[in-house]
């Protein structure tokens, strides 16, 4: 029997391709010694990482002060200036912090426009995150940089600001802070933002503009960044999505623009008790240092005017390369395509060498494949749910094995299309199935160059299809060669998006990585159509794909370090005087069922307080608790009176206890009128009217347990219905509860409150009697001053 030698060249040869794609897109071999001085070190980086990420230093927390005055003692080691910008911002997300901002400037010899360098140094609170990759890696990044900066004594002529925000991971509130407050962000031209959605992986560009991205494009282009990791595409979904990171307000509330680096692999440590120096991959912290370095040295000296543009470009990278088009040319291109594409057909047809029957037929394959790969990854992922109920314990939806399973439904989908191609397609006609992909490919192009022209890079793979075809029809003969080496566009363009996706989106989207598979083979077709023995591949590819879900099952468990999340809330109800365990969970395990024991209560009631959280989490069980003493805060109504028709407040809660938040909630029917907060208005506000969402008024974030002051008016007919709840961070610490330690396979779970005491108590104004008698006495108390007297039945007790 004829070996089949081509198809085993083949396959070498494009996980070569790919291979080399996925390892040249960040440093893989990172030293562990210091080097030189006038290099950026990861060592030292990761030095300082450690230093940042020693304990968790969330906003309020003790640690987070340590942070602070340990980066304000590096920049002066540095010979910098250092200052503090600190004061109270209420952000549209209805979070309310008094940030503090370090800050530190280098001079330039002639600057019009400052360079910033910006990151967050707060770590994310309730889930005891050390922050080591969001955001002490940024913070590293740019130490690290400066130093090397400075060491070299770069000439520049661009002032250069560090800029080092607080309160980031509870409203961007920092940013706010320094963008609307401060007088040096009037003088910012371009920023650049170290940021972390994972532990791991390269580092990827995002730009962040009000306007046209070809300023931006060019500039970075210029730059010569060693290893680019982005596109356009990326640029075009960001920009449709609500986006969350510092440099967003930096666009949204001083239209300044800039660029976003940050990193999503290992996404499940992401807020989490892994967010540790020992889960932050150094690779991709050489990464982040091997853009700082250049770009700093670039932008320090470059027209910081330049980046503003109204037109956008296509962009994206190839190892070691970042090529970049405008946008108008994207749907001339596919225009172009598909004549190109109807001038083969025509001539292929006239010369016998097409078969419109047989071209008919190549759609069959083509749709039988994208069919049953996206069902069978579909609805299987969702019984994989239902089988490994432990994975829906991790909230941002990618398991520890997720990239077993990236593999096994990708390998699976090859399968597949082996296995259908192999039915429906013979070898002498495989050119004629080729047209089918192609049309297919020319048409989702035309359709993106209407609706998404950042996807517009999309074509050029389709271009070097086209070429294959046209060198079939030309010469009559189908060279394997060089259909293998025509095939390089589309693995370098498309094939990173196939793991690309469910790393940044959740493993709910694999459907989407197994389509794009098919879409992938298709385009090497001419490729893999002159295997002679598709069903052994079929075979081989489907036992690869048995093997890494194998490998999927055995990694499905928890261990230290691959950690499951649980929470657990103690919850006093001043109201009614009783108090509840109650959870997130909706797996429980023996940590949680030691308080919610074996059969809990739905936590139905509990839920009519919205909390925040990133994936619209509720509570789910919760059973009657012990009540404990704990000392409730102090509620005063500094001023309420009646103007006209409107009633105008002035509320104080002030904490009896070490608290970290308040939430409060008003009835949705209550409309707020000229709201502040500890002196401070909500940023973004135009009208009277305070925006809220739902019930939520805001979250304080209790610094030094400083009180909370309110004040804002209603309609005089409202009746006031408020409610709040403080909470403490310290449930495990707390001795009045003597609570029982995770096992070391446990964490909590973030994104939400949790190890938390919380009261829930209503707002109200303490009930009083009036006797007309001493009506005028009444209105001299200073709880209930009014500017005029006020009848009895007018005084509400609410």
């Amino acid at each position: 029997m004829k070996k089949d030698y081509f198809s085993i060249l083949a396959i070498l040869f494009i996980s070569i391709i790919l291979g080399t794609t996925f390892f040249t897109m960040m440093p893989q071999f990172t030293s562990d010694d210091e080097g030189m001085l006038t290099d950026f070190s990861t060592k030292r980086a990761l030095n300082i990482v450690t230093e940042i990420s020693k304990q968790p230093h969330y906003v309020g927390s003790e640690n987070h002060e340590v942070v602070a005055n340990y980066l304000q003692k590096e920049l002066s080691n540095l010979g910098l200036e250092t200052s503090l910008q600190e004061g109270y911002t209420l952000s549209d997300w209805g979070n309310l912090v008094k940030s503090k901002n370090i800050l530190a400037r280098i001079n330039g010899s002639n600057s019009s426009k400052a360079l910033v360098l910006l990151t967050h140094y707060d770590s994310a609170p309730h889930s005891y995150s050390k922050g080591a990759s969001d955001a002490g890696s940024g913070v590293a990044t740019i130490l690290e940089s400066v130093r090397a900066f400075i060491h070299n004594k770069t000439p520049h002529k661009n002032d250069i600001i560090i800029l080092f925000t607080d309160a980031e991971e509870l409203g961007l509130n920092g940013a706010s802070l320094f963008v609307t407050k401060h007088s040096w962000a009037k003088e910012v031209g371009v920023v650049l933002n170290f940021e972390a959605r994972g532990s791991s992986g390269p580092s990827y560009m995002l730009m962040e503009t009000n306007k046209g991205n070809e300023g931006l494009v060019k500039e970075f282009a210029a730059a010569k960044a060693t290893f680019p990791v982005s596109n356009s595409l990326m640029y075009s979904i960001y920009k449709m999505l609500p986006n969350d990171t510092d440099l967003t307000v930096f666009r949204e509330q001083g239209n300044i623009q800039g660029y976003n680096f940050a990193f999503i692999d290992d996404h499940y440590n992401y807020h989490t008790a892994q967010d540790d120096i020992n889960h932050l991959n150094k690779n991709t912290l050489a990464h982040q240092g091997s853009y700082l370095m250049p770009l700093l040295k670039y932008f320090s000296n470059a027209d910081l005017n330049a980046t503003q543009s109204t037109a956008d470009y296509v962009y994206f990278t190839i190892p070691y390369t970042f090529v970049n088009y405008p946008f108008s040319w994207v749907l001339p291109l596919a225009i172009i395509a598909l004549l190109f594409f109807a001038g083969l057909i025509f001539v292929g047809i006239a010369k016998r060498l097409l078969s419109v029957p047989e071209i008919i037929k190549g759609f069959i394959p083509l749709l039988i494949s994208l069919i049953a790969s996206g069902c069978v990854t579909f609805f299987g992922w969702k019984i994989l749910l239902i089988a490994y109920p432990q994975y829906n314990d991790l909230l941002n939806g990618f398991t520890y094995n997720g990239h077993s399973y990236i593999a096994t439904f990708v390998l699976l989908t090859i399968a597949i299309c082996f296995a259908v191609y192999n039915r429906f397609s013979i070898k002498k006609l495989t050119l004629n199935h080729y047209v089918a992909p192609l049309f297919f490919w020319i048409l989702l192009n035309i359709a993106l160059a209407v609706s998404l022209k950042g996807a517009g890079f999309l074509i050029i793979p389709v271009y070097f299809g086209l070429l294959i075809l046209a060198v079939f029809v030309i010469t009559q003969r189908s060279n394997k060669v060089l259909n293998l080496i025509l095939s390089i566009p589309a693995l370098l363009l498309i094939a990173p998006f196939i793991q690309m996706f469910p790393i940044g989106l959740g493993l709910k989207v694999l459907f989407g990585s197994a389509l794009l598979t098919v879409l992938t083979f298709v385009l090497l077709l001419p490729t893999f159509g002159a295997f002679a023995k598709k069903g052994i591949w079929a075979l081989l590819f489907l036992l690869l794909s048995i093997g890494f879900f194998a490998k999927a099952h055995v990694d499905s468990g928890y261990e230290l370090g691959k950690a499951k999340s649980n929470s657990l809330l103690y919850i006093y109800n001043a109201d009614s005087n009783k108090a509840n365990w109650a959870t997130y969970d909706t797996n429980l395990d023996s940590w949680t069922k030691s308080y919610l024991g074996e059969n809990p209560n739905s936590a139905t009631d509990l839920n009519t307080i919205p909390l925040f959280s990133k994936y619209n989490s509720g509570f789910t069980y919760s059973v009657d608790a012990t009540k404990v003493e704990i000392a409730k805060p102090t509620i005063e109504f500094l001023e309420d009176q009646i103007i006209g028709n409107q009633r105008n407040l002035k509320i104080r809660i002030t904490p009896n206890r070490k608290v970290n938040r308040y939430d409060i909630f008003a009835n949705e029917r209550m409309l707020i009128y000229n709201f502040k907060a500890n002196g401070v208005t909500s940023l973004g506000q135009e009208s009277a009217l305070y925006k809220r969402r739902g019930k939520k008024l805001l979250s304080y974030y209790v610094l030094e347990n400083a009180p909370l002051e309110m004040e804002f008016s209603i309609d005089s007919k409202t009746i006031l219905d408020m409610e709040m709840l403080e909470s403490s961070f310290d449930l495990i610490t707390n001795p009045l509860f003597k609570m029982k330690k995770r096992e070391n396979w446990m964490m909590p779970t973030p994104f939400v409150l949790t190890d938390a005491v919380v009261i829930r108590e209503k707002i109200k104004v303490s009930p009083v009697i009036i006797i007309p008698s001493i009506e005028a006495t009444v209105n001299k108390i200073p709880v209930l001053k009014r500017k005029t007297p006020i009848a009895i039945d007018s005084l509400k007790v609410d």
